[in-house]
């Protein structure tokens, strides 16, 4: 796509929801926020934690609903790799903001465990605590695959992997590459084409081995639901050849705890029904799948079927945003995004995220690299704050959205903590003027050990913080 064409799609975007805001004001929706916990180039991952308790703190006292976090497995710029441990100490480090997960993927535990976790957090901080699943696994075996054997008469050093799922592979590349179909703006919303990226094999494999994951564990996710559910509502009994009347168990403290489930999807698949025929909250990707948005909503809200949990379908959507004084400052501070972006669907895994004036600008990336993270950029709202809450408008009224969820990446901390703050300001989001004064101390606190801890490591007065690579 040429820059006349992302222009053209972006300026096109901008007038909608320009013109949408003035003739009519929409109904403002809760917002929330989503936490990746980013390590910015030349800081560390224990610095990426201290200062996303600093914004789960800040963003309750600028009226945030919900503060989630979401689940990555060994990128190197990312610190979010154990949502369940660090969810319990966001809830201690604040006191009113509900906070969770988008999403737990199920598949890389056994529902049994995160009933447990969250049901300690849930008994400890009661009516705050939100349990979002995601599903992601690996499909059924293919007939032919591999074997993953080791050399005859050679130990293997670690487990073997699981047979590969298929990945779509093109027969012949054309001599002239078509050019990628154009964004579509459907009631004022960009929503770019499916775009095609690399896929690193071995690194999925391996991650895979790591994480304890098999063949054909996707295909449970349904029956995982089931299981995590029963556990809150406990005891469970199970059937057993010989006990009459089976075994019962109760997953303490996980029973009778209230914990808000939400299932998480990307597509008009199997998570959008499942969490339409089980009656509950549905978060859809506008920010890691824009393409899929509005079909993942049509096919929650097809299938949705009242519960004890909830009476009408309820949505919450996902976008990138960054805000600041001006257009022109807001726009500084998203560089980097396409290369950060790159380094996710290339496979490497998430490289920590660039100072502005070190990213490579986007005119230097090749077509391909370019094409891969095409539609990522065509649908981050980047700008002042006027700009950015017309087009969170555009997209809860496309969308049908009863709740936004806000990830803001820059590698600057107070930068993305002003993003924050000026976005709630403008949408109107009423903040707690009691929780200021206590939550700024408390943050200036925090922020004070992190500059202390970064100036120890500039002087050498300390080892630099080890980051461990754990599994998803």
């Amino acid at each position: 796509m040429s820059a006349e064409q992302r222009d053209a799609g972006r300026g096109a975007q901008r007038l909608e929801t320009t013109a949408a805001a003035s003739a009519t004001p929409a109904r403002r929706v809760p917002l929330a926020v989503l936490d990746l916990v980013p390590i910015a180039e030349g800081s560390n991952a224990g610095e990426a934690l201290h200062r996303s308790i600093d914004l789960a703190r800040r963003a309750e006292s600028a009226g945030y609903a919900r503060y989630w976090l979401a689940e990555h497995h060994l990128n190197p710029g990312v610190a979010g790799a154990a949502p369940h441990t660090f969810l319990g100490i966001l809830a201690a480090s604040t006191e009113r903001i509900r906070v969770g997960t988008a999403a737990t993927i199920l598949g890389n535990y056994e529902p049994i465990q995160v009933a447990e976790a969250f049901g300690t957090v849930a008994a400890l901080w009661p009516d705050r605590v939100d349990l979002g699943l995601g599903r992601s696994g690996l499909p059924p075996a293919k007939a032919h695959a591999p074997s993953t054997d080791g050399a005859p008469g050679q130990p293997d050093a670690v487990p073997a992997a699981p047979p590969l799922p298929a990945v779509p592979v093109a027969a012949e590349a054309p001599a002239e590459p078509a050019p990628p179909a154009p964004n579509e703006v459907i009631d004022g919303l960009v929503i770019p084409p499916q775009r095609p990226f690399t896929f690193d094999r071995a690194r999925f494999a391996l991650q895979a081995r790591l994480l304890g994951r098999t063949v054909g564990d996707a295909d449970r996710f349904s029956d995982d639901v089931d299981a995590l559910r029963a556990f809150f509502a406990g005891p469970v009994r199970y059937a057993d050849d010989s006990r009459p009347d089976g075994v019962t168990v109760q997953a303490q403290p996980a029973t009778g705890t209230p914990v808000e489930l939400w299932v998480h999807g990307s597509s008009a698949g199997e998570s959008a029904r499942l969490a339409g025929r089980l009656g509950l909250r549905f978060g859809a990707n506008y920010h890691v799948a824009p393409s899929g948005v509005l079909a993942a909503v049509a096919e929650y809200r097809a299938h949705f079927v009242p519960s004890p949990e909830l009476a009408a379908p309820h949505t919450i959507v996902s976008v990138d945003v960054v805000v600041a004084e001006t257009d022109a400052e807001a726009q500084r501070l998203a560089r980097g995004y396409a290369e950060w972006v790159l380094s996710i669907r290339e496979g490497q895994g998430a490289v920590p995220y660039p100072r502005p004036e070190n990213a490579t600008p986007d005119a230097e990336l090749s077509s391909i690299e370019l094409d891969a993270v095409q539609d990522r950029l065509d649908t981050r709202f980047v700008g002042s704050a006027a700009s950015v809450v017309a087009q969170l408008e555009t997209l809860q009224r496309a969308t049908g959205a009863d709740e936004l969820l806000v990830t803001t990446i820059t590698h600057d901390h107070e930068a993305r903590v002003a993003s924050y703050r000026l976005l709630a300001e403008a949408w109107g989001v009423e903040s707690s003027a009691a929780a200021t004064s206590v939550d700024a101390a408390d943050a200036d606190a925090d922020v004070d050990a992190v500059e202390s801890d970064e100036r120890a490591d500039a002087a050498g007065d300390r080892p630099e913080l080890a980051v461990a690579a754990v599994g998803a």
